[in-house]
């Protein structure tokens, strides 16, 4: 037989064909059950197995995003930008994103929306981050999914500000949902330091009963004082431009009824800081709420007499997010895990060996 060298052999052509069945083959082409579970087993041993310092940073982080969102929601109403984006979800219409000839009301409007997708990020990240960990430290899971089910809330009632030319009211709602979630976050990132609540045989009172409930009456006036901070503003020259509607109510009266709850606030904190240092209690969170009220207090005097400059009301609004953290805070902190091998106490047993 005559044997055919292979240079004579002509060279294999990849005829359209041919070339059209190996893309269909890649497209098709499905990986190894096995491949993709080895892949999310890596992803799953790659999320922290305890609250390590990636825990503690995004719990941080959601604290401090959701206080700079409040700066910046506060930016768009005083500058008048509300509906510098005049469409829900859309920018106006036909675009996500602001246009040139919407000038800067329209930047300060759209740049507020796009940080919300930061929060958006970070909120995904720190749940994502206590996955592994649910069942041992569930109280995490629970504050994050809390976190992550805001943000739609928070969409649509931010869509529905806009649809109703910024009703007051429902700005109003939309300010008392962030500062909901400056609690919950603040919650998290105590949570991340101090243990489980609840952990081993419960919780104590680090405090003597009638400090708590001072503390806690304290918590009534910060609640007060921002509710009627946000009547007030509703009602002034920063509820937005001259087209958006205010609720009627007199703003100097409002301004009157606004520092009362402020004032008590402070006669009660100034009387648990002193207590505190007296008697050696737990001191850090409190005095870090006087120190905010101060700055409060001066900020809200100053803004009165000097007419409202909005840079001001903007930092009296970052102040108010600060001190409800501050308070939380507070709260929490007047409370501590008993020691291992106690029996769980009661609370007249507590509140007894608190005010010894």
């Amino acid at each position: 037989m005559k044997r055919v060298s292979s240079a004579s052999v002509p060279p294999r052509v990849n005829s359209p064909l041919r070339l059209r069945r190996g893309f269909l083959t890649l497209l098709l082409y499905r990986p190894p059950h096995h491949e993709g579970t080895c892949s999310v087993k890596r992803l799953y041993a790659w999320l922290p197995a305890s609250v390590d310092t990636r825990v503690r940073v995004l719990a941080w982080a959601s604290l401090v995003v959701q206080i700079i969102l409040i700066g910046t929601g506060g930016a768009v109403r005083l500058t008048g930008s509300g509906l510098g984006c005049p469409t829900w979800p859309q920018c106006t219409e036909g675009s996500f994103v602001s246009t040139p000839e919407m000038g800067v009301h329209g930047i300060i409007e759209f740049t507020n929306r796009l940080l919300t997708f930061v929060v958006v990020l970070v909120s995904i990240a720190v749940f994502v981050a206590v996955l592994r960990i649910r069942k041992e430290r569930r109280d995490l899971f629970v504050l994050t999914l809390l976190q992550g089910l805001s943000i739609p809330l928070q969409a649509v009632i931010g869509g529905i500000t806009v649809l109703t030319g910024l009703n007051p009211y429902i700005v109003g709602l939309h300010f008392v949902v962030s500062i909901g979630l400056v609690v919950v976050t603040t919650m998290l990132v105590y949570r991340v330091y101090t243990g489980r609540r609840g952990a081993a045989v419960g919780l104590t009172l680090a405090v003597p009963a009638w400090y708590l409930a001072v503390s806690r009456l304290a918590a009534v006036f910060v609640g007060l004082a921002v509710a009627l901070g946000i009547l007030t503003t509703g009602s002034g020259p920063h509820a937005g431009d001259a087209a958006t509607p205010r609720n009627g109510l007199n703003t100097d009266v409002m301004e009157h009824l606004h520092s009362y709850p402020a004032y008590v606030l402070f006669a009660l904190t100034l009387l648990l800081v002193v207590v505190a240092l007296v008697r050696g209690l737990p001191r850090r969170w409190v005095v870090t709420l006087l120190v905010i009220e101060l700055a409060q207090i001066a900020v809200g005097l100053t803004q009165s007499r000097l007419g409202l400059p909005p840079a001001l009301v903007v930092l009296h609004m970052v102040l108010a997010a600060s001190l409800v953290a501050a308070m939380t805070a507070t709260l929490l902190a007047e409370r501590r895990p008993a020691p291992a091998g106690a029996s769980r106490p009661t609370r007249t047993s507590a509140s007894a060996s608190a005010s010894a």
